[in-house]
């Protein structure tokens, strides 16, 4: 894959981080989510490649724009496939909470998985404990191994898990063996990439959340040396269906890393709002400053972009 793409794919993330956080606070989770889509789609398609979106907003009878299947780019480069997620914490950034960011992954055609949006049970960790995590196995086995590895008592160490009633069992669970946890509202894939940040204090992601989302992490820790293993978890026998139909037969299949994205991969976030991850989008008089993180698993490289944006020489986003 051409590494300039990389760049061009950061300003995709900066234009739909800068439309959908004119909306923060504004209780308006829809208009939010569509100002995003809008600013991502109109600027992939200023992009030289022939890309297909295989995780996005939703299947073709769910979604408008950036639907599974659609075609983005001028179709005049390299065969790419797309995960995006153009606002990930639709809720955070209605509330004006923070962690919400606008997520890209891009891969050479047929290296990313095509699945329906369903949800997905996941573990993630970073780089030291590359290896070490199970999926089948339970939560304390998990953190066993990784406190092992990381020579901390599993008092010590810090799990960061869904606040959904679905994980009630699972938050007991780590209560009981003195797991410190940390629970979050929404926005996963920052969540999974924090384990490989030494200054986060966060040790593993645990818990079922957005399969889109799950393919968009472990793109993101591809590229800088993490761990990730998700099992599908269909919610009905439509999503079994179309699952099948897309060539996904063994609804028990663990998938790893390097199933869910493979080859070279990029990955790209801008902030939304202020974060852990990220600083979110600050508006000034003469235009706004973003802040975003570009990675190439090829390399390993790992960029941290600022930039500034003059309205009065660039298009209204």
């Amino acid at each position: 894959m051409n590494r300039n793409l990389a760049l061009e794919f950061v300003r995709v993330t900066e234009m739909a981080a800068i439309a959908s956080a004119r909306l923060m606070g504004r209780g308006d989770e829809k208009a939010a989510d569509l100002a995003a889509v809008d600013a991502m789609r109109s600027m992939l398609d200023s992009i030289d490649f022939d890309g297909t979106v295989v995780i996005g907003e939703g299947e073709r009878d769910e979604a408008p724009m950036l639907y599974i299947g659609e075609k983005v780019g001028t179709q005049k480069g390299p065969p790419l496939d797309i995960a995006l997620d153009p606002l990930e914490g639709t809720t955070i950034c209605a509330q004006g909470r923070p962690n919400a960011i606008s997520v890209i992954a891009v891969a050479e055609k047929g290296h990313l998985l095509n699945a329906p949006d369903t949800y997905m049970e996941k573990i993630a960790v970073g780089p030291t404990c590359k290896g070490a995590i199970d999926i089948r196995h339970s939560s304390m086995e998990n953190l066993k191994r990784i406190s092992d590895i990381k020579k901390k008592r599993i008092q010590d160490c810090t799990a960061v898990v869904l606040d959904r009633p679905r994980h009630k069992e699972l938050i007991e669970e780590l209560r009981s063996i003195g797991c410190r946890i940390y629970l979050i509202g929404d926005g996963d894939v920052s969540a999974a990439i924090a384990t490989c940040s030494s200054d986060s204090g966060i040790d593993v992601l645990f818990g079922t959340g957005g399969a889109p989302e799950g393919v968009i992490a472990a793109a993101a820790l591809r590229c800088i040396g993490g761990d990730f293993q998700g099992i599908l978890r269909f919610r009905n026998e439509e999503e079994t269906r179309r699952a099948k139909a897309m060539g996904i037969t063994d609804k028990d299949k663990i998938w790893g890393i390097e199933e869910l994205a493979s080859g070279n991969v990029v990955f790209a976030a801008t902030g939304v709002t202020d974060g852990s991850f990220l600083p979110g989008v600050q508006f000034k008089s003469w235009g706004a400053k973003t802040s975003s993180i570009v990675m190439r698993s090829e390399s390993g490289t790992i960029r941290h972009i600022q930039a500034k944006h003059h309205f009065d020489t660039k298009p209204r986003y």
